[in-house]
């Protein structure tokens, strides 16, 4: 049976003293789990000059003492291999690097993404972001104001997507603040929030913020962002409880990451554990290419193999769309059309 460190952590009221309180120190996040850092570990620390090690000690909490493989700990820690330059990878795999105006992706015709906040609870090492400018790209009212002047005009948007960094690490008086202007936009419909804060800090979804959106006239969608059925805690599911009875619905989207969860029974796993707490099963995308992350690479042709095999161990509405995202196209990509089973 794992062993699963037990932290101090706040209340699940206090999401903000949880957000402040993280581990950015390779070494100390080894500490806490017991590991020795070996030769490659060791060597892995530098990468925190590549991009920041950052990760909510509520999600530690969930990590297997004495383990340097255990799943939730690779996605977060340090790597020497972030050093390499592979061929074929760059610094904006996503071509999102030119938005229409600040903060704002219109990548299809109907739905716009809305960058809310440059800033993560987590960061994930394989992130496809991990080299955006978000200076550029500032989440404050002056900059929403743009965009939302620009979502006013042009009526063929009928869904804004909330992304970031983490949409919620926006306070809930700025998320009213952003709802109210949706609200009084006739064209527009839903509202996806794309964030893997729940998972990480399940206390960030307030009562507070659930009342807000079960109140919206608009449909409201949060599309969390889980790898692994070891990243679901109680605490999480009983987040989603609330926004479930918001009348908010759930999915999610994971990345199929080698020695992560690449194998057919772990995705099945997840997909059981997600659809227990009232989650359905939304994509699994191939990794984006982006620079410092190729070690987290798995093939097109295992990945289907893997979703092959993982139609024969779940039903098939807890299968997620195996998917692709390509700069510059009108939608996502389809790796599995001729996997599915009627």
């Amino acid at each position: 049976m794992a062993h699963i460190v037990t932290l101090n952590t706040p209340s699940r009221e206090d999401w903000l003293s949880q957000l402040a309180d993280v581990i950015t120190d390779p070494d100390e996040l080894l500490r806490l789990l017991n590991v020795d850092a070996d030769e490659n570990l060791l060597a892995g620390r530098e990468a925190k000059r590549l991009f920041p090690l950052r990760v909510p000690r509520a999600f530690v909490a969930r990590m297997e003492k004495g383990n340097p493989n255990d799943p939730l700990l690779l996605q977060v820690l340090t790597s020497q291999l972030e050093f390499a330059t592979t061929p074929g990878f760059s610094t904006d795999p996503l071509e999102e690097q030119h938005s229409v105006v600040p903060g704002l992706l219109h990548k299809y015709r109907n739905r716009a993404l809305l960058l809310v906040k440059g800033g993560c609870a987590v960061n994930c090492r394989y992130c496809f972001r991990r080299h955006f400018p978000y200076a550029d790209n500032q989440g404050n009212k002056r900059n929403w104001q743009v965009a939302l002047d620009y979502i006013a005009a042009h009526p063929e948007l009928d869904e804004i997507i909330f992304s970031g960094g983490d949409p919620l690490m926006a306070k809930d008086h700025e998320l009213t603040w952003l709802l109210d202007a949706l609200e009084a936009i006739p064209h527009l419909k839903r509202l996806r929030i794309h964030s893997r804060l729940p998972i990480v800090i399940p206390a960030r979804i307030t009562d507070g913020l659930a009342e807000r959106f079960a109140r919206s006239s608009l449909q409201i969608l949060l599309v969390n962002h889980i790898n692994h059925a070891q990243e679901i805690d109680d605490e999480f599911r009983q987040a989603m409880r609330k926004l479930k009875l918001a009348g908010v619905t759930l999915l999610n989207q994971s990345v199929l990451l080698r020695d992560v969860n690449n194998n057919a029974r772990t995705l099945a796993e997840l997909s059981n554990a997600l659809f227990d707490a009232g989650i359905m099963p939304y994509y699994l995308h191939v990794l984006d290419k982006v620079q410092g992350a190729a070690h987290f690479l798995v093939s097109d042709e295992e990945a289907r193999a893997i979703m092959r095999e993982l139609l024969t161990l779940v039903s098939g509405y807890m299968v997620p769309k195996l998917a692709r995202e390509i700069g510059g196209e009108p939608s996502k990509t389809p790796l599995d059309l001729q996997l599915r089973q009627s």
